[in-house]
């Protein structure tokens, strides 16, 4: 079988991201809008080639203060860098339904390799009849890495905020007609 196309829906998919914060507990959040093309045969996994790319100004963590601080010059600088992308480059056979997914994330400016630990979740039709897929991702980076170093000092000691993030994807995707 070919390579198919597959559309990421957004209704049904989820971007989230965890970092510490006081070095004693997570911070959440999530990016609203995103967008994603998955291209591969859904009996062989390893075929998978994605482009992908999230809007850096539809972070939200709840808390607007501190969305706005994440949206400025001091972390994602989101009017400079509007756009956060994913070019994968390879996609290996981990494990029973498991997958390293590795390419190039460009955040802030910066491009570097990540992998993305993978479980495809199966396939599926939805009550219209369009043919769906699933997947879980999970990676982490190092946000200073990317150039996002902010940060201020506890009086106690440690940093506010955390430099290793993890990132946690859920992915229904649409095969496209």
């Amino acid at each position: 079988m070919s390579s198919i196309h597959w559309e990421v829906d957004p209704d049904h998919s989820s971007v989230e991201f965890s970092v510490t914060h006081l070095m004693i507990n997570k911070i959440k959040g999530v990016f609203e809008n995103f967008e994603a093309i998955l291209s591969f045969d859904p009996n062989d996994v390893t075929t998978m080639g994605i482009q992908a790319s999230i809007d850096a100004s539809s972070i939200t963590t709840r808390q607007q203060q501190r969305d706005e601080h994440l949206r400025s010059e001091d972390f994602f600088h989101a009017a400079k860098y509007p756009a956060i992308t994913f070019q994968s480059t390879s996609c290996v056979l981990a494990g029973e339904r498991q997958y390293e997914l590795t390419g190039n994330l460009t955040l802030h400016g910066v491009t570097k390799p990540v992998t993305f630990y993978t479980v495809f979740e199966g396939l599926n039709q939805d009550p219209r009849g369009r043919e769906r897929v699933g997947f879980h991702s999970t990676a982490r980076i190092e946000r200073n890495e990317f150039g996002l170093t902010f940060n201020s000092p506890l009086e106690t000691g440690g940093i506010v905020v955390g430099n290793e993030v993890s990132i946690e994807l859920y992915i229904e995707a649409i095969k496209v007609i």
